[in-house]
């Protein structure tokens, strides 16, 4: 390399295209068939039972089913290698996904509690020995595509949007047992709109957690568990490095953290120890303290950036 200004890069080639929600995608098609299959009896039993709970978890179920396919889908688009155009390739499908699965679960949650409302006002009787049937067909269901997601959720917001989902549905089989429960030991019809109305209440809380997560990383906002002013002191801590400006970090999709800086270095170290050697330090200190892995830095001699600003004008 030539002057103190020139570019470093951590990475020679392309970023890579990996996303941390690939590794799951088997486990997520098993979730899918189990989620069409459990939607369907779900369907079958509220139209039996007349039970809006059990109608309720099914419409859930096929939000589920949905949302398990748009996952699978962006794990296909995100893994297409990265472009002229598209120098992330497709990466940021996987986080749209997990975008678009939050709105379609509030749009549920929306609707389940309209129709709890209406339930109340005009009451049915409900066949509470068929709910407790396809409720508990439903919950063991659910327990197995949990187990299947458990891992994969904390490492993927695509992932663990498809996991809040089938955990919301495994809450909401557990309140139509206990529902049908009531109905069929006090005759309490009210209980299955009530049930509706917590399987409503609780898919909406852990939708707005997702959805304020994925908007982070739509919004480019520091990497979660990233401190800036900490990377701000581990970098001016290096030997050589006077200032650090032009400091960003950003999530690409979930496990693929990135960061980019301006370092300002003594141009007589530099000239003794190299580019290459300051650069691998740099990736080093990022790497081991705060699990950024691609990045992208320019040295620059002292007065550089005065230089930029007057050729920005």
């Amino acid at each position: 390399m030539g002057a103190g200004h020139d570019h470093g890069h951590t990475h020679g080639g392309p970023p890579p295209t990996g996303t941390a929600a690939a590794a799951y995608k088997g486990r997520l098609r098993v979730a899918l068939c189990i989620t069409l299959t459990v939607m369907v009896l779900e369907i079958v039993g509220g139209l039996l039972s007349d039970s809006l709970a059990l109608i309720a978890d099914a419409a859930h179920m096929a939000t589920d089913a949905l949302g398990l396919g748009m996952a699978l889908l962006a794990i296909h688009f995100a893994n297409k290698p990265a472009g002229l155009h598209l120098t992330f390739g497709y990466a940021r499908a996987e986080i749209l996904a997990a975008l678009a699965n939050c709105l379609l679960l509030l749009g549920v949650g929306g609707y389940l509690l309209f129709e709890a409302v209406e339930r109340f006002i005009t009451p049915t009787e409900t066949r509470g020995g068929l709910m407790i049937v396809f409720a508990l067909v439903g919950l063991v269901a659910n327990m197995i595509s949990l187990s299947l997601l458990m891992r994969g959720q904390k490492e993927s917001l695509n992932v663990r949007g498809a996991y809040l989902e089938v955990l919301a549905d495994a809450l909401g089989s557990v309140t139509v047992l206990v529902s049908a429960s009531i109905i069929l030991a006090t005759g309490w019809q009210a209980a299955d709109p009530i049930a509706s109305l917590l399987i409503g209440l609780m898919i909406v809380p852990r939708t707005v957690k997702l959805l304020r997560e994925t908007l982070n990383v739509l919004l480019e906002s520091a990497p979660k568990g990233v401190d800036m002013g900490e990377v701000r002191a581990h970098i001016t801590a290096l030997p050589g490095v006077l200032d650090v400006h032009d400091l960003h970090a950003w999530t690409i999709t979930s496990g693929m953290p990135v960061l980019s800086a301006h370092v300002v270095v003594n141009q007589e170290l530099l000239d003794s120890v190299g580019h290459e050697k300051l650069l691998h330090e740099l990736q080093g200190c990022l790497g081991v303290h705060f699990d950024v892995e691609h990045c992208t830095f320019q040295l620059e001699p002292i007065g550089h950036a005065e230089h930029e600003a007057k050729l920005c004008h």
